[in-house]
């Protein structure tokens, strides 16, 4: 095996090993009095419950779309789906087991100090970043090796026909966990919010409140297990990307061609590079938000630099030969400089949409806190002024996003393109630990208030929770603008598998297939919110009826009943997740098979331009929204309980699904669509279009 291969393996698994470490830490630390441990126990069986209905679900949708696949493409293409499916599952559920119980450590440590209370927080979420990481690159690269090794005698091209099967099997989970939990979690906190904090003037953390517990198993199973999945699919897609485009594009008939080993090879100096910026994550006792900030700010741009350095090392160390790219002939010795520009602009974009996502998001900027103060006049004006303001936002990210597809596509076609989406998530093991810690900060502080700890206990929880909010709003833009670059490289390999060089704009199946990829996001989104909207309805109305019907709650003399607020929660999520799910995996084989090829290619290029600036705008607007109201919380234009309170309040509940359900799973449905077309390109060559 080449030393390359080896060391882009091992580099996976020592993510394992690092996150192996990372949960023994954790789970050594105190887990506080009784009541934080019961609380704790509860939001862990309604956690692991969610997951295991839903898996259960999702093994039914994994077993008929890979009999499918294996009796319309390839049965080993099937295999690579099922073994996608199951990889990305077992990150999911590894995320989550150890968030629902980094939680009530966190709020024990908070006890303590803050910086003790930080590093549990941070190390949970590191366990996600470092499992998806190290079991993405595993997975694909074992999977691309040992194919090669069994079948010597067939091309790198057609293998990796095969491999794209396990992207698209992380997309089928990653879609449903994104989507579930998504619906799961905002209709518990939409509960949560207009009947506790509205009507009855109690904090959505109060365990008076029916809601408080779904509200938290919420937060893991939207924010970890779907956050998760949903970046490593983009992960593991924009490695096969790249890997794919390299073998079509150059005909390479060796595994161990350079092209071939580069995108694991940045892959694997992104885990180490994570693991280093890991340790820089770390505050004072005293540390204010700006301090906090800059603490997780300086792990991430350690690793991006780390990773800079490691990828010219191995540009250097891989032997290129000249290559053909657009027409051009680029000399050997002028490839891996290339190379090297398109990973720094990866890089360097995803650092740009992090920090413009932050100043659209947080309420340290102005627009912010010119949606806070819209309050004044009511929620019309806050959603009026939010949704404005989501919309500007999309300005920068597309402007970053064009100029990294078009200086990656000058410096080396489609796939330097592809390797700048490789570059963009190689320092994911530590960008996924900065947003999965937020939810078991959330999680900490409603632990806190519902046990009664001392004030300053739960200050230290909403000082991280703070920061959770705004790393989990660049968090989401990075996730969408990796998302972009990935299903734009995604659809280079389709093109190129069906040898469509040139997509006809006069064609007329080809502008149908535009327009309804351009339509497929927003209707979509209708599903998604309208899901949201039927489940938050039904828990609204057993909070409402528990209030009414339950004496003592308002008292504290009775308890509420929380497991039916979590059933409502889990029914809801898993029976409006499927509408959506199957959309986005049947559209583009129907456009491919009626339509042709072209159709196929003008449906993904108007997906993935409405999508991404969809995604951008209801990302930005739910956390604008979410940060408004708690600028007013902290004691601004009157504090909690003002008029001015309950109008933000109300644009914090209109943005809830737009943040963490609909916003978010844009990002899964236009990789999911992309590697559709890649994995059934066979069919569409062999049949051709019906109409």
């Amino acid at each position: 095996m080449d030393v390359a291969v080896a060391a882009s393996l091992g580099a996976g698994v020592l993510a394992l090993i690092f996150a192996a470490i990372l949960i023994y830490r954790v789970m050594q630390v105190d887990q506080g009095n009784e009541t934080m441990q019961r609380i704790a126990v509860a939001i862990q069986e309604g956690a692991m419950a969610f997951l295991r209905r839903e898996y259960t679900y999702l093994a039914v949708f994994v077993v008929v779309v890979a009999i499918i696949v294996a009796l319309l493409v390839e049965p080993r293409t099937a295999v690579a789906y099922i073994l996608g499916a199951l990889v990305s599952a077992a990150t999911g559920a590894l995320g989550m087991l150890v968030a629902t119980r980094a939680n009530v450590r966190t709020a024990a440590a908070a006890m303590t100090g803050l910086n003790p209370a930080l590093r549990v927080a941070f190390s949970s979420g590191a366990v996600m970043g470092m499992s998806v990481v190290g079991l993405g690159l595993l997975g694909v690269g074992l999977m691309y090796v040992v194919y090669s090794n069994i079948y010597p005698d067939i091309d790198a091209a057609e293998i990796m026909k095969w491999v794209a099967g396990f992207s698209f099997g992380a997309s089928s989970i990653a879609l449903f966990a994104r989507v579930g939990g998504g619906i799961y979690t905002k209709a518990a906190d939409v509960g949560a919010d207009l009947v506790g904090k509205v009507e009855q003037g109690i904090p959505e953390d109060d365990p008076r409140n029916p809601a408080t517990i779904a509200d938290n198993v919420g937060d893991n199973v939207g924010d970890v297990a779907g956050m998760g999945a949903d970046l490593f699919e983009s992960y593991v897609g924009s490695i096969i990307a790249a890997m794919a485009i390299a073998a079509t594009a150059y005909a390479i008939a060796d595994y161990d061609a350079s092209f071939m080993i580069l995108p694991m090879a940045i892959a694997g100096a992104g885990i180490v590079s994570s693991i280093i910026g890991t340790f820089l994550v770390r505050s004072g006792e005293q540390a204010s938000f700006g301090s906090l900030l800059w603490s997780i700010r300086r792990g991430i741009f350690a690793s991006a630099i780390i990773v800079a350095i490691a990828t010219f090392a191995v540009v250097n160390y891989l032997e290129f030969s000249h290559v053909e790219v657009g027409g051009q002939t680029i000399a050997a010795s002028d490839v891996g400089l290339r190379l090297f520009g398109a990973v720094l602009v990866g890089l360097i974009g995803g650092v740009i949409i992090g920090l413009i996502t932050e100043y659209y998001t947080s309420y340290d900027y102005s627009p912010t806190k010119k949606i806070s103060q819209s309050g004044e006049t009511g929620p019309a004006t806050v959603i009026i002024s939010g949704f404005a303001t989501a919309m500007q936002s999309t300005v920068v990210p597309v402007l970053v996003v064009g100029g990294a597809i078009w200086i990656a596509f000058e410096l080396f076609g489609f796939y330097g393109v592809a390797i700048a989406a490789v570059g963009m998530l190689s320092t994911l093991g530590i960008t996924l630990a900065t947003d999965a810690y937020g939810p078991v900060a959330d999680n900490a502080g409603g632990i806190a208030e519902q046990s009664h700890l001392d004030p300053e206990v739960r200050e230290r929880t909403d000082a991280l929770d703070s920061l959770g909010n705004t790393t989990a709003a660049t968090g989401k833009g990075f996730a969408i603008g990796s998302a972009a670059l990935t299903a734009l490289a995604l659809m280079a390999a389709y093109a190129q598998a069906v040898d469509l060089t040139v997509i006809s704009l006069l064609d007329s199946k080809t502008l149908v297939g535009l327009f309804i990829g351009a339509m497929l996001p927003f209707l979509f989104s209708a599903f998604t919110m309208a899901a949201v909207g039927r489940a938050a309805n039904a828990m609204v109305n057993e909070v409402r009826r528990q209030f009414r019907e339950i004496p003592g709650i308002m008292e504290g003399t009775a308890e509420p009943e929380y497991a039916k607020c979590v059933d409502i929660s889990t029914r809801g999520a898993l029976r409006e997740m499927v509408v959506p799910g199957v959309l986005a995996v049947v559209a583009p084989v129907l456009i491919g098979v009626f339509l042709g090829k072209e159709a196929l290619g003008g449906l993904l290029i108007g997906s993935i331009a409405a999508g991404f600036m969809l995604a951008v705008t209801m990302a930005n607007a739910g956390g604008a929204w979410d940060n408004a109201k708690k600028f007013v919380e902290t004691g601004n234009f009157g504090g909690k309980g003002t008029p001015h309170h309950e109008a933000t309040v109300v644009g914090d509940t209109v943005g809830d699904p737009f943040k963490d359900t609909s916003g978010p799973s844009l990002n899964i449905l236009l990789k999911l669509m992309s590697i559709v077309a890649l994995v059934f390109a066979p069919l569409f060559l062999d049949f051709g279009p019906i109409l």
